[in-house]
């Protein structure tokens, strides 16, 4: 058998996987990320050097533990949250806190100070961390943030749009593509983390799209939806699309090809994470005595309520973008009939129908209709939820065995880069496998397209002047 290390460097924790050539989790480790730190509006950094703390403990903790044979991992897959910014020392030391994607600065020029010397994404802060070369994957580097060509794969050669940026060449790493050898692991590193000494660091690709291919978004009949801190839907794509209305051009995790996205949800799954925080310690402990997760807990609850959360609809807005501060989450339609159930299915009905209607404005402009969509993420391990999906969508969802997808599609990069499938197709087949499907229901469908024809979809424009109002006067 032969082993690979999947690290999947999220917003809220650090995920380190030993997954076999099967695709098989044989074991894990997470170590959760401090709280970002907002030093001024609009601003949320990393503390510290979190990132790489977070790996070094959980890679440590997992290979000290792993009674298995290190000499059978063949590689590691890194993978680290996208749309961050990181500024390195000569040395590869950071100069200032890792930029998260929420924060503004992230997608403003870059600041050509003596004192840095490198700008990156996390994924080549982390090449750096454990290999001590100054490389990265060009599949996380996007156009708004970096002179990037999406048609070559590779560092802009149009001057103009170059410099346009004001980051000098010398600033920015050496770009792979996924699925190559970024370097291997150094002996420094090897005593942080516990992997041994000489093993491959490959590269993979932003972390929606190595989650796209831990999920076998493969196939142009198929689209994913990903249930994280940032909620979007993605299909496969032909190309750099020039201008697109309803969703942007992203590189796949397998060179040459592309995906597209559309346009999500900020603080996604947290919405779930702040009901759980408000319900109660009582409520959390009845769940823990009947050995149950709380959403469980509250799916149960739930489990009796119709589509619609009779009348109570939620717009899952608790994050206002920096340029729209005004916006507010909002949930409208209280009467007595209303419960915990209510509430909780109401919110995961609001992230459903959201994304629904960016999805169905990316499918349209597309001129496509996949046949079936995957849910991945921790949201998928809710059978309520995948059946609001079947139904919201009016198509068959999936849930694979492994849906923590970004863990396994960089254990799938390690494998291809290592020699041990000869593509990324191969490595597909035979390590992502589906566990569970639900059909869609035609009544409650029918029910969920006239909530949001009729009500829904005009709910956020009727809300905007009493927002603008509030924030006005209230802040």
């Amino acid at each position: 058998m032969q082993y690979f290390v999947g690290i999947d460097g999220g917003s809220q924790s650090t995920k380190v996987l030993i997954i076999d050539e099967h695709g098989n989790v044989v074991a894990s480790d997470v170590e959760p990320l401090k709280k970002t730190i907002a030093r001024k509006l609009g601003w949320v950094e990393h503390p510290d050097d979190d990132l790489w703390d977070t790996l070094k403990i959980a890679t440590k903790r997992l290979m000290d533990r792993w009674d298995g044979d290190k000499s059978q991992i063949k590689g590691v897959g890194l993978c680290t949250i996208r749309c961050c910014r990181t500024f390195m020392d000569a040395e590869g030391n950071l100069v200032e806190p890792v930029m998260s994607w929420m924060d503004v600065r992230s997608y403003e020029k870059f600041i050509n100070e003596d004192r840095i010397r490198y700008t990156a994404p996390t994924t080549g802060y982390m090449a750096h961390r454990l290999t001590g070369k100054f490389v990265d994957t060009a599949a996380n580097a996007f156009q708004w943030q970096f002179p990037v060509d999406i048609d070559t794969w590779n560092w802009s050669e149009d001057e103009a749009y170059f410099n346009s940026f004001e980051i000098p060449r010398e600033k920015l790493l050496d770009l792979m593509q996924p699925g190559e050898i970024l370097g291997t692991v150094t002996k420094e590193a090897s005593e942080l983390t516990g992997l041994p000494i000489g093993l491959p660091v490959v590269a993979t690709g932003n972390d929606k799209a190595v989650e796209g291919l831990g999920a076998g978004l493969i196939h142009d009949d198929t689209a994913l939806i990903s249930l994280g801190t940032y909620i979007a839907s993605m299909v496969c794509g032909k190309g750099n699309a020039k201008d697109p209305v309803n969703y942007w051009t992203n590189l796949s995790c397998i060179p040459g090809r592309y995906l597209y996205e559309s346009n999500g949800i900020r603080r996604g799954m947290w919405h779930v994470s702040w009901l759980k925080s408000i319900i109660g310690e009582e409520y959390e402990k009845k769940a823990a005595s009947l050995g149950l997760p709380t959403e469980e807990l509250l799916a149960l609850d739930a489990k009796d309520v119709p589509p619609g959360s009779d009348g109570l609809l939620t717009i899952p807005d608790w994050l206002a973008p920096a340029d729209q501060l005004y916006r507010k989450g909002v949930m409208i339609g209280f009467d007595e009939r209303h419960t915990r159930g209510h509430i909780y299915r109401s919110i995961l009905e609001s992230i459903a129908m959201t994304l629904k209607n960016q999805y169905d404005g990316m499918i349209q402009e597309l001129g496509i209709k996949p046949k079936k969509i995957i849910i991945s993420g921790g949201g998928s391990n809710s059978d309520l939820f995948m059946q609001i999906f079947a139904d919201m969508y009016g198509v068959t969802t999936v849930r694979n065995v492994m849906n923590g997808a970004a863990g396994l599609g960089g254990a799938i990069c390690a494998a291809v880069a290592t020699g041990v499938y000869a593509d990324f197709d191969e490595a597909v087949a035979h390590m992502v496998r589906v566990k569970d499907e639900f059909t869609p229901n035609p009544e409650a469908t029918k029910a969920y397209d006239q909530i949001n024809t009729e009500v829904y979809s005009k709910l956020p424009a009727l809300l905007e002047p009493t927002l603008k109002t509030m924030y006005r006067v209230l802040g």
